[in-house]
């Protein structure tokens, strides 16, 4: 699993890059504009991933195997709804995302298959109890950023800007033998 969450840490960062430097040729309005997404506008699913990576990585600085590529995480205030507008200004919310990837990239690294393989207990944002494998949770955070990051693209497609290539398999490095 550790590889893999290597993997997607660094596809995470890439995608990132390109969806945010997509983006940056719009304007303020045109970043606003409700496009009838989950989330709104582009700028509203921006700071939804944002917002869902501090609440998951948050839960992930409980777990009892400590990981301090973490540490930054559990000092953040933690957002208190699904479609808190973080930033509304877009190079702080780009910045915000790189030092987000960055932490994720790190986290990655350091994260252990022992702890991958351990429960994570932890409180949903209605305050439910759960407790849950560990590296099922960081699959989560992954594959949620990669559903709202596809939204993001169809709402560019609809405005005439292509991301071009997308897939993982972009970033997964061939085998020669």
């Amino acid at each position: 699993m550790k590889a893999n969450f290597e993997l997607m840490a660094d596809y995470n960062r890439w995608m990132n890059e390109r969806l945010y430097e997509a983006v940056s040729g719009l304007s303020v309005t045109e970043l606003h504009q409700d496009r009838g997404a989950f989330f709104g506008s582009i700028m509203g699913s921006l700071n939804h991933i944002l917002v869902a990576d501090i609440i998951w990585l948050k839960r992930y600085t409980e777990h009892s195997h400590h990981i301090e590529a973490l540490n930054a995480i559990a000092t953040m205030p933690l957002p208190t709804k699904l479609d808190a507008m973080l930033y509304e200004d877009f190079a702080a919310l780009r910045q915000a995302r790189a030092e987000m990837d960055k932490v994720i990239i790190e986290f990655a690294n350091e994260v252990t298959e022992e702890a991958l393989a351990a429960d994570l207990h932890y409180k949903n944002t209605q305050g439910k109890t759960f407790s849950r494998k560990f590296g099922f949770l960081v699959h989560h955070l992954f594959n949620h950023q990669t559903h709202h990051r596809g939204q993001i693209t169809t709402l560019l497609s609809q405005i005439g800007i292509d991301m071009g290539e997308t897939d993982l398999l972009a970033r997964i490095p061939t085998s020669f033998g």
